[in-house]
């Protein structure tokens, strides 16, 4: 079970995940989604259960097995330019904007499966800034739960896997982050259900400071 707050964490570096964790994108993902999944003959709600967390091209290969992945490579790039396009209801978490001041000028990425197009603009929707590390689908060769984005995410920032803390509220996602032997933080409803460090419902109870050392303290307040 994931600890509960309060708690505190102690960290180098920051792995940020962004649909779920940074901006609501839940509006935008089940139009698309459903709009998808009623065209391949597919169950909606049971499409949803699936397609947080990861790349397009993934979730078509769960919930179609059995067709050619050059054809869920070609639906991905059309959900992608969907999903870009639409923009309607994409909002902040709560705390997201706080928390990602509190972070500027801290070792921090963001590692996500949307690619660099549709992460400019859902981040540009919920006025956050934009890290200038970042780990976007176009650079990694495959989706979350696989860890190569965190991974990845670490190195530019320098630092071991050990050393960092991912914040993510997909099963995906916080597979993913336990997969690249990070600690991690789940954010929102989603995330409780699978064992993260700790749990919270969004970031309004998190409160950053950087320590003389450099380590970065993490609060989780009830």
């Amino acid at each position: 079970m994931p600890a509960i707050t309060p708690a505190t964490l102690t960290t180098r570096a920051l792995l940020l995940d962004m649909d779920g964790t940074l901006v609501n994108s839940d509006a935008v993902v089940e139009r698309c989604w459903r709009r998808w999944a009623v065209r391949h003959g597919l169950d909606p709600e049971q499409a949803l259960k699936v397609v947080h967390g990861r790349q397009g091209y993934a979730t078509m290969a769960v919930l179609l097995p059995d067709r050619p992945m050059e054809q869920n490579y070609a639906d991905n790039r059309a959900m992608l330019a969907e999903e870009t396009a639409d923009l309607d209801g994409v909002v902040p978490v709560p705390g997201a904007p706080a928390f990602m001041d509190a972070i500027a000028g801290l070792p921090h990425a963001l590692v996500t499966s949307a690619d660099e197009a549709l992460a400019q603009a859902r981040m540009g929707a919920a006025a956050l800034r934009m890290p200038e590390t970042r780990v976007t689908a176009e650079r990694v060769g495959a989706s979350k739960p696989d860890p190569e984005g965190f991974l990845k995410g670490a190195a530019e920032l320098g630092f071991d896997p050990a050393d960092c803390v991912v914040f993510e509220d997909s099963e995906a996602g916080i597979q993913a982050g336990r997969a690249a032997g990070m600690r991690v933080v789940g954010v929102g409803p989603r995330a409780a259900a699978f064992a993260p460090d700790v749990h919270v419902m969004d970031l309004t109870t998190l409160t950053v400071e950087r320590l003389s050392d450099g380590m970065i303290h993490l609060t989780f307040s009830a």
